[in-house]
């Protein structure tokens, strides 16, 4: 595909990560870092705000209490959840960005806050107009169906159904045109042949009730924010979309057995403040979040997302790289798909 020339050679650092089955870390990140940190005068006195722009079933949702536990747990403050979904994220990134510049409030986002400024750079640049904290996340997606599902059973039989519904099939995404979701399914469908109606979901449990409940077909989501899912046998995943498969899902083909040849999107989520908090202030939270993603509920919490098969953390100066190479990467994946960027 077109996408293939320009991914292999901007040395993206998401597709050049090694991937390994470990879910075991004999050394974190972040342990370098001292235990404990001084409160620039005396900050924070009171409790933080956690802006999220998802809800709180779905995958930012976990992140967020988990990271928001993890911080709480480190320094003895808590950190009060408000959950703003919609727009696929915009609500929340607006409703952020309206908060005062003192620190108090952070923000949990993912890597649309990133596509969505390579679409229209008058949006938020979460690399410059924010100071990313940390990245606590990378991982992949896949394809499931329900596991008692009688009409399909893999992801051979799946497409061929497809194909024969004459576009009346239909698949549970998010809503936002231009995320990595609705890109990688226009990619799946191109090199497929596949017509698929993509049915609207921006918060997880409607998203992933519609496939437990057989509104839709099938599903686009990552393994971690699906897993109470697969261990209970409820979905099971017939596609990954990675180039080779990961040891936990050993049996189910990757993009190659699949022939599919385009290189894999990637979801990031990582917490932020903004870029006129007092420098000090700043820095109290980066330690915090950084130091936090260590902690063992934040370790064990990232495990049971299946988040330890590509390594995940990502401090301030690795996220700005990460955020800059995919707007980089997105600007050119929109210009191939004939969209807009502004």
């Amino acid at each position: 595909m077109k996408l293939r020339k320009f991914l292999a050679g901007s040395a993206i650092v998401l597709t050049t990560t090694a991937f390994s089955a470990t879910s075991a870390h004999a050394a974190c990140a972040t342990d370098g870092m001292p235990s404990s940190q001084s409160k620039p005068g005396g900050y924070p006195e009171r409790a933080l705000t956690m802006v999220v722009p998802y809800g709180p079933a779905g995958g930012s949702g976990q992140v967020a209490q988990a990271m928001a536990q993890a911080v709480s747990d480190l320094t003895g403050i808590s950190i009060n959840r408000d959950h703003k979904p919609g727009g696929s994220g915009t609500v929340g990134m607006t409703a952020f960005m309206a908060t005062p510049s003192d620190g108090y409030t952070v923000m949990e986002h993912i890597d649309d806050a990133s596509s969505a400024h390579a679409l229209d750079s008058g949006r938020p640049n979460p690399a410059a107009d924010l100071v990313p904290l940390v990245t606590s996340q990378i991982t992949f997606s896949q394809i499931y169906i329900r596991t008692n599902e009688e009409r399909f059973n893999d992801w051979n039989s799946f497409v061929k159904w497809v194909k024969a519904q004459n576009g009346k099939a239909t698949i549970a995404n998010v809503s936002k045109e231009g995320s990595m979701e609705r890109v990688t399914m226009k990619f799946i469908t191109d090199a497929t042949g596949m017509k698929i109606q993509q049915i609207s979901f921006d918060k997880g449990a409607p998203r992933y009730g519609a496939l437990a409940g057989g509104q839709v077909d099938a599903l686009f989501e990552q393994p971690g924010d699906v897993r109470k899912f697969l261990d209970a046998g409820k979905f099971k995943p017939i596609l990954t979309i990675l180039k080779k498969r990961p040891g936990a899902f050993a049996d189910v083909p990757s993009l190659t057995d699949a022939g599919l040849d385009f290189d894999p999107l990637f979801r990031f989520r990582g917490f932020y403040v903004k870029k006129d908090a007092p420098a000090d202030r700043v820095a109290w939270l980066q330690w915090a979040f950084q130091k936090a993603y260590c902690q063992d509920s934040y370790q064990k919490f990232n495990d049971s997302k299946y988040m330890t098969l590509i390594e995940s953390f990502r401090d301030t100066a690795g996220s700005r790289e990460l955020i800059d190479t995919t707007v980089m990467q997105y600007r050119e994946v929109y210009k191939q798909m004939g969209l807009a960027v502004k």
